[in-house]
C-alpha cells in the first residue's frame, strides 16, 4: 500500500492554530509485510529521517494501535519525502497523518477522513496542519470543548495564487512557540479576529482590496520575527500584484500570496533573506486540491 500526504502551511497570518492550506509538495510512504521492521528513507532531507522504531511515522502508527489495544505486524516502510524538514511546511503533520493512515490500513479500521483528522489532530495538539493534510485546499479548523476536531474545506479564488520561500536554516516549532506570550490583550484579540474573518472572505471571493490588511497579525509573527532574519521587511513588502506575505506555520519559511500571473513577486522575499545572509529558494508549489490519497500497489 502507498499513501501520499501533502505539505501544509498554517496560520496564514492572523489565523493562528485555525487556518491552513495544503501545498503540492508531498510525503509518500509505501509499506508491505516483512519478517521484521525495516525503514528506508529517500528524497529531501532524508538524512534527517530516523530509520529506527522511533521514526515519527511508525511511532505514530504504533501509538494509534496501542490506544486501540492492538499490535501492528512488522512492515518494510519506504519513505519518499519532498517536504523540507523544520521549515514550517507541516512535515511533522504529514508524518503524523501518514502514521495514522498506516495504522488504519494495517488494522482494517475503515476510518473515514473525519476520523483520521480527529486522530491526527489529537496527537498533534492543534488541527490546522493536519486538517490541510486530510482535506486539501484551504481549511478552517477547530477542536471543540469535547476534544473533537472539526474542519471546513474552502476553495481559493481563481484570481489568487501563492508561493513558498524557504530559507537555508531551520527553526524548531518548540522554540518558535516558546517566545509567544501566555495571554493577549482584548485589543489584540479583536485585531486578529477581524483580520482572520476578513482573510477568509477575501481568499474565497478574490477581493484584492482586503490586502494586505487581511494578513496582519499580533498573535505570533511580532514575537517570532527576531528568530527569522528579514521577516519584518518581508511582511512590509509592497509591489504590484503582491497581496502580502506571512510566516508559514512556525517558520522560517514565508508564504507569499499574489494575484494570478504575478508569481515573480515571491523572489522579493528571497532577496530579503539573501540580504540578511541566508540563501533561500522559491519552492515550486501550488495549493493542493486534495488531501491524502491511498493507493494499492
Amino acid at each position: 500500500m502507498r499513501v501520499r500526504v501533502p505539505a501544509s502551511s498554517a496560520n496564514l497570518g492572523p489565523g493562528f492554530d485555525a487556518l491552513g492550506l495544503a501545498l503540492s509538495v508531498y510525503l509518500e510512504c509505501t509499506w508491505r509485510p516483512a519478517a521484521q521492521l525495516k525503514i528506508e528513507a529517500r528524497g529531501r532531507d532524508a538524512e534527517l529521517i530516523s530509520l529506527d522504531p522511533d521514526n515519527l511515522i511508525w511511532a505514530t502508527a504504533l501509538r494509534v494501535a496501542a490506544d486501540l489495544g492492538e499490535t501492528l505486524p512488522p512492515v518494510h516502510l519506504l519513505i519518499d519525502n519532498d517536504i523540507p524538514l523544520g521549515k514550517g511546511l507541516g512535515s511533522s503533520a504529514a508524518a503524523l497523518t501518514a502514521g495514522v493512515i498506516i495504522a488504519e490500513q494495517l488494522l482494517g479500521l475503515n476510518w473515514k477522513p473525519p476520523r483520521v483528522l480527529d486522530e491526527a489532530a489529537r496527537i498533534e495538539g492543534h488541527p490546522d496542519n493536519v486538517a490541510a493534510c486530510v482535506l486539501g485546499s484551504i481549511v478552517a479548523s477547530a477542536i471543540d470543548s469535547g476534544g473533537v476536531a472539526h474542519a471546513v474545506r474552502l476553495e481559493l479564488s481563481p484570481r489568487f495564487d501563492c508561493a513558498v520561500v524557504v530559507p537555508d536554516f531551520a527553526l524548531a516549532t518548540s522554540k518558535a512557540r516558546s517566545v509567544l506570550p501566555a495571554t493577549y490583550s482584548k485589543a489584540d484579540a479583536i485585531f486578529n479576529t477581524q483580520r482572520a474573518a476578513l482573510l477568509i472572505a477575501a481568499l474565497i471571493t478574490g477581493t484584492t482590496s482586503a490586502f494586505p490588511t487581511a494578513l496582519e497579525d499580533r498573535y505570533h509573527q511580532p514575537y517570532r520575527a527576531p528568530l527569522v532574519p528579514g521577516l519584518e521587511e518581508i511582511l512590509r513588502l509592497r509591489a504590484p500584484g503582491l497581496l502580502g506575505c506571512c510566516l508559514s506555520g512556525a517558520g522560517p519559511s514565508v508564504l507569499v500570496f499574489y494575484e494570478k500571473g504575478a508569481g515573480e513577486v515571491a523572489d522579493l522575499a528571497r532577496q530579503i533573506f539573501q540580504l540578511h545572509g541566508h540563501a533561500a529558494e522559491v519552492l515550486s508549489a501550488t495549493i493542493a486540491a486534495d488531501g491524502y490519497e491511498i493507493y494499492e500497489e
